[in-house]
């Protein structure tokens, strides 16, 4: 189940609903979607009490959901002491899913979720996509997302839109990656190179983890800094419950931010940003690995068995990321740093180095930092999750295309 928050689309394209009786009309769906995504199986008395309109009208909104395949009803709930028994809703198994999509820069992923949180569908593709253009990454990306579709609507799911996560910065519009270094594209309207009705949406793949972790973390704060790693470092910033976007979209860009400010050049023109001491390729390098030797599943294998080099360099990382955090931390006061994607799998020994940083940094009590249960899998889910989240804030929009 999804929690009742009311993040906007990705790329800043939702529209107030106006104040009329449509509009009423179409924003009582919603609250009827989301109070039973969170909290159901419910009945329509429930749904009635939790948001305050009466059953016959919760029950007019019901029956317009159950028709457009939104809710599903499950029979009469256990008997009540007092009264008939009421049939209990749930949000639709066999109903509209999203599609999540991810460019890595060194593999291809896709997915298909149910309105319920399940994972319907998966698909990914290993295989470098740096200095590729962009059209034939998407065409192999396109290859994917029709090979999970055409497999969740053998299951009775029909998708609801596409949401696509990216290592690099993505214009407000929700289209453009505007640069992304580590793949060398610039000025890339991804969106008109991918099928969609409505049409894609893309975002940073840190911005999509941090939305996972808000959506599906176990006891997430609502107010915390959420950094990931694949080959390069992102980051983003969820204040009261949403992102925090910035005037162009680019807010959270952590993996830029100079520890050293005369060191390696990066590929984003800048000199000593983070990336170039705890991105993933630069902390192999370290370790005396390979970019592509194992990765790290491998480093983490040798930091587990006491190797002295990798050990180091994850320190060495930690250290960096302390560095780099102080800042971020001291200006925005989070309650927390999630660290997610390669960075859980290496936090054992990221964690003592960079704790160490921040508390020797940082003014006040030290910002708990604790580790994603998401993995890797953050900026995926985030996008799929993406696309549901516009399907509960705006219910009649996916009964309109049917």
């Amino acid at each position: 189940m999804t929690a009742p928050l009311h993040e906007p689309r990705p790329s800043g394209r939702g529209r107030a609903l106006p104040d009329t009786q449509q509009g009423m009309r179409r924003r009582n769906l919603a609250r009827v979607m989301h109070t039973v995504s969170a909290e159901g199986p419910l009945s329509r008395a429930a749904v009635a009490s939790r948001i305050g309109l009466t059953r016959a009208a919760v029950s007019t909104l019901v029956d317009e959901l159950v028709r457009s395949g939104l809710l599903e009803e499950l029979g009469p709930e256990r008997p009540r002491r007092v009264g008939r028994p009421g049939s209990a809703l749930t949000v639709s198994g066999s109903g509209p899913a999203g599609v999540g999509a991810e460019v890595g820069v060194d593999h291809l992923a896709a997915c298909v979720v149910d309105l319920r949180g399940r994972v319907r569908a998966r698909a990914m593709r290993h295989g470098t996509n740096r200095g590729r253009p962009a059209e034939p990454v998407a065409k192999d990306l396109t290859v994917l997302i029709a090979q999970v579709v055409a497999e969740a609507e053998g299951q009775g799911l029909r998708p609801a839109g596409l949401a696509v996560a990216v290592p690099g910065l993505v214009a407000r519009d929700g289209r453009t990656v505007v640069r992304a270094p580590n793949l060398d594209w610039h000025d890339t309207d991804l969106a008109a190179l991918l099928p969609g009705d409505p049409a894609p949406v893309v975002d940073n793949e840190a911005n999509f983890g941090a939305l996972a972790e808000l959506w599906l973390g176990d006891g997430t704060p609502h107010d915390f800094l959420h950094v990931s790693a694949e080959i390069g470092i992102g980051g983003a910033v969820v204040v009261d419950g949403r992102l925090l976007r910035g005037t162009r979209g680019f807010a959270g860009e952590l993996g830029h931010m100079p520890v050293e400010p005369e060191g390696p050049t990066c590929p984003c023109g800048g000199r000593g940003c983070l990336e170039q001491y705890a991105g993933e390729e630069a902390v192999l390098r370290a370790a005396g690995l390979a970019p592509g030797e194992g990765g790290v599943g491998l480093l983490a294998t040798r930091a587990a068995a006491g190797d002295d080099a990798a050990r180091r360099s994850l320190r060495e990382a930690g250290t960096a990321l302390g560095t780099a955090l102080t800042g971020a931390v001291n200006l925005l006061d989070p309650e927390a740093v999630v660290l997610g994607g390669a960075l859980a799998e290496l936090a054992p020994w990221l964690m003592p180095s960079l704790e160490a940083e921040l508390a020797r940094r940082t003014s006040g009590a030290a910002c708990p930092v604790s580790v994603s249960r998401l993995g890797p899998q953050g900026p995926l889910l985030g996008a799929a999750h993406a696309v549901l989240r516009a399907v509960l804030d705006d219910p009649a929009a996916v009964a309109e295309r049917r």
